[in-house]
Parts: C-alpha cells; structure tokens; sequence
C-alpha cells in the first residue's frame, strides 16, 4: 500500500479532515458585545498570536515603540542577546490600513481552521508547528535578503498546511475560477507578484509548509520511517497546555 493511501486511512483515523468545522452562534436581542463574544470564542493559540499582532501594529503606530527594536536581526540576537527580537519579528504587519486587515484576516481565518480542525484538542503540537515554523524560518532569513519581519511567511505556512490537509475542499477565487485547497497558497502567491509584491516572503512560507507536513504528515507514513516521527511535541509544552488530545497520543505512544 502506498503512502497516499496510507494517509487517506490515518484521515479517517486521526480525524484530520475536520479542518471544515464550522459552528454557529446565535445572540439575543440583548447582546451588546458580540465582537468580545466573538473574540473569547477563538481558541487560545489563535487569540495569543491575534492580540499580540493587534497590540505591536497598534503600538508602533502610535510610537509608543519602534519597529526598530522588533525586527530580526540575528547579529543583534547572538551579540547582544536580545533575543526578544525571535518572536517581536513575527507580531508586527507593517502600517495601519486595508494591507494590515487583509493579514489579520488570513492569520485569524486559517491559524483557527487548524487549531479547531486537525490540531483540534491538541493544542500542545499546534504550538509546536508555529515554534518550528519560526525557528526554521529564523535560521533561513540571514541568509536571504527579504524584510526582517516574517509574519506574513509564518500566516502563509498556515495556508499551506491547511490545504495540503484539507485536499478535496473546493475554493474560488474572487468567483473567477475554483480550485482546490492545496493550491490555495499558490493562488494567493500569483495574486500577490501580479500585484507587484516579491514573492520570497511568501515562498518561504511555502517551503517551510511543506517541510512541515513532509516531517509530520508524510514521512512516519513511509516504510523507511518503522512509524516513527521526527517532529515531537516537547513534554514542557504539554504540561503548559494540558488538553485530552494530547494525554490520548502520549498513551497511544
């Protein structure tokens, strides 16, 4: 049996293709806040990374800080141990205005499809794919010339997951044409380089995506892997979110 076909039984296993969750919630007449309704229902992983992207825009913005003490720079990390710089690089989206929303958008929109769709109850490994991401990401960015924050590669590695995990969703793009989910990176990718944009800052996500769902999804699927898997969630991160999910694959383990 190949590994596709492998992977289509560890789906119906593991429940992977219940990224299209949706729930619906009804409010009373009466209700008057229902944006903090609709904020405290995000799940805990996707409203940290939500709040903190709003607060840092926001703050630069107001010069309260600086870009210039967020952005990554790796002489300044390893020199001057400002190590803050590995995570403040990932939370800042330039300026206010439409270009901000639309980042805000996708990040809400598929970090929450994953973190509720196949990471859902297991909070601990959906932490883990973003620490990994970005470590990765880390590591490639001195040595390419792109814009030192990398918020906008670590939203796209969100699409690209979602959709290599999601391959029989159909999409439509601006009601121009359909496609399907995988090639909804791809996509976004040509929308934006006809835009004008670079295409490196979306590449990167791309590949580190892919990466990912190669080392997760694909290769403990193969013979030469006896099973086994590269990427493990560590056990702090586990004990910092506890979930049923994860006591589940740790007995399983």
């Amino acid at each position: 049996v190949g590994w596709r076909a492998a992977r289509k039984q560890h789906l119906k296993l593991e429940g992977r293709g219940r990224d299209r969750y949706l729930y619906t919630t009804s409010y009373s007449k009466g209700s008057s806040m229902p944006i903090w309704d609709w904020y405290t229902e995000i799940p805990l992983i996707t409203r940290i990374y939500l709040t903190a992207s709003v607060l840092t825009t926001a703050a630069c913005a107001l010069e309260l800080i600086s870009p210039f003490s967020l952005y990554f720079n790796a002489r300044l990390v390893l020199y001057k141990f400002q190590v803050w710089r590995l995570f403040t690089n990932f939370f800042f989206f330039g300026a206010l205005g439409l270009d901000f929303l639309f980042h805000m958008f996708f990040l809400v929109r598929y970090c929450r499809l994953l973190e509720e769709g196949s990471f859902r109850g297991r909070t601990a490994d959906f932490l883990n794919m973003l620490l990994f991401g970005g470590a990765l990401m880390c590591c490639v960015a001195p040595f390419i010339n792109i814009p030192p924050f990398l918020g906008s590669s670590l939203a796209f590695m969100m699409v690209y997951v979602w959709g290599r995990r999601n391959e029989f969703v159909r999409m439509s793009f601006l009601g121009l044409f359909q496609f399907r989910a995988p090639y909804l990176p791809w996509v976004l990718l040509g929308f934006s380089v006809m835009l004008g944009n670079s295409p490196v800052i979306d590449l990167i996500g791309i590949v580190v995506g892919h990466i990912y769902y190669f080392l997760e999804d694909v290769f403990p699927l193969l013979p030469a892997s006896r099973g086994r898997k590269l990427l493990v969630t560590p056990h702090i991160l586990r004990l910092l979110l506890h979930s049923d999910g994860d006591v589940e694959e740790e007995v399983v383990r």
